[in-house]
């Protein structure tokens, strides 16, 4: 299985798989690195040095913490994606007309983080990071009535880090660092219970799973005592998911459509680059002003096509055309020092799809979306800090239409409309030596 730049709605009626826990960030991508940056909607983040997880969104930040740090968390997702619809086509008997529709079909999840610093002097620092930039999974049921175009689907990626900052002057800082990515992913498409007397057949389904490196890179500009901007970047990470497909769709082309078979075969996933440019203000002794830009190169995902060597001349399938395009995101934050103990934070952040209407699929409901986040941070001790954060994304209604012709004819067109909200809660403890 082979996808010309990410794995994503193939989950659709001929296709792979999709990623993110569902609605919290565009695509497939998952913003949860920390639960400190998660009260202030991830404002900020490439020009904030909260503790040691602040190299996750900019490697230079590790110029800005002091002695050694260790951070520890987790986030809590839990999306609430409901989708109504009808299944329509023609037989010879007539047109039909069949609802489609799918209750709370993403699944929850805990994204957990752990991050070490070591500042070795004036110049340079050290860092490690665990956590995920990508995942999902969703299920809409085998008794979804547009299961021919896609009713499961699912992501999980596992990311470490090894970075280095510099202080190259008085004012500017820079870093980088190795990635190292692990990911597995499946995704299925049936035939809908309308469909008899050929319903609950496989029509295709996928998995697979690989590993493969990327790159971060980073800088900060302290402009004076009270501004700092942070810029990063990711690289694309390019993964080749290798494992089986199934289904009478590759038994049709494997010609065995009556002796169904397992085919070893691969999928390629291009796990998109990401930027970020952010500012810090400290207005007054109490008052912090934070503010980002993220773009993601989601336009390198245009379609997805399967990798079966078993199929020789015909290994190299079109599965689908997904027609992505680039995704911006947008969020203001501020942190207030209500005493020496205790910080509070707040943010708001607008999310913008990565798709447009035609070109999107029950299996990922992407849509614009609405941070509203609040947090707190408190001091326990000198060396200890707790952070917690919480967050409620409003997804904005989204209509989709799938048209798929081989789809089609084991079900129907789909026509539906996603709505939804997710809830994101999150701790995490710091500890300085």
């Amino acid at each position: 299985m082979k996808t010309n730049k990410s794995l994503l709605s193939l989950a659709v009626a001929c296709g792979l798989i999709s990623t993110s826990a569902s609605v919290n960030a565009a695509g497939f991508q998952l913003a949860e690195y920390s639960a400190t940056g998660l009260g202030r909607a991830y404002a900020g983040e490439a020009a904030m040095a909260d503790n040691s997880g602040s190299q996750w969104r900019n490697p230079a930040l590790l110029m800005q913490l002091e002695g050694t740090q260790v951070s520890v968390g987790a986030i809590y997702v839990d999306p609430n994606i409901d989708i109504e619809g009808t299944s329509s086509g023609k037989t010879p008997m007539g047109s039909y007309s069949k609802p489609a529709s799918s209750s709370d079909f993403a699944h929850s999840a805990v994204v957990p983080n752990f991050y070490v610093s070591h500042k070795y002097n004036d110049k340079f620092a050290l860092g490690f990071a665990l956590g995920t930039n990508y995942g999902m999974e969703t299920d809409l049921g085998t008794a979804f009535g547009g299961a021919n175009h896609g009713n499961e689907a699912r992501i999980i990626s596992m990311e470490a880090n090894l970075n280095a900052a510099y202080q190259l002057t008085d004012a500017v800082a820079i870093g980088g660092g190795v990635r190292f990515v692990q990911a597995e992913g499946h995704f299925g498409a049936q035939t809908p219970p309308h469909a008899a007397p050929l319903d609950g057949l496989t029509l295709k389904y996928m998995e697979g799973d690989d590993t493969a490196f990327g790159w971060q890179v980073g800088t900060t500009w302290q402009i004076n005592e009270n501004n700092r901007v942070g810029f990063a970047y990711k690289s694309e990470v390019d993964l080749t998911l290798e494992g089986h497909a199934e289904g009478i769709g590759f038994d049709a082309i494997g010609g065995s459509i009556f002796k169904p078979q397992k085919y070893a075969g691969s999928m390629a996933l291009a796990l998109p680059a990401t930027a970020e440019l952010a500012t810090f203000h400290q207005i007054t002794n109490k008052v912090a002003i934070h503010t980002s830009i993220n773009w993601t190169d989601w336009s390198s995902f245009k379609e997805l096509v399967a990798d079966i060597p078993q199929f020789g001349n015909q290994s190299s399938v079109d599965i689908k055309e997904e027609n992505w395009k680039d995704n911006y995101r947008f969020a203001i934050g501020s942190t207030y020092q209500y005493s020496n103990k205790l910080q509070l934070r707040t943010g708001i952040a607008y999310d913008m799809a990565a798709v447009d209407t035609e070109h999107r699929t029950a299996t990922i409901p992407e849509t614009d979306r609405l941070w509203l986040s609040l947090g707190a941070g408190y001091q326990y001790s000198e060396q200890l800090s707790l952070d917690a954060g919480f967050t409620y994304i409003i997804a904005k209604d989204a209509t989709m239409k799938e048209t798929d012709p081989a789809a089609s004819a084991f079900g129907g067109e789909f026509a539906g409309e996603v709505t939804g909200s997710i809830w994101l809660i999150g701790v995490q403890a710091n500890y300085k030596f």
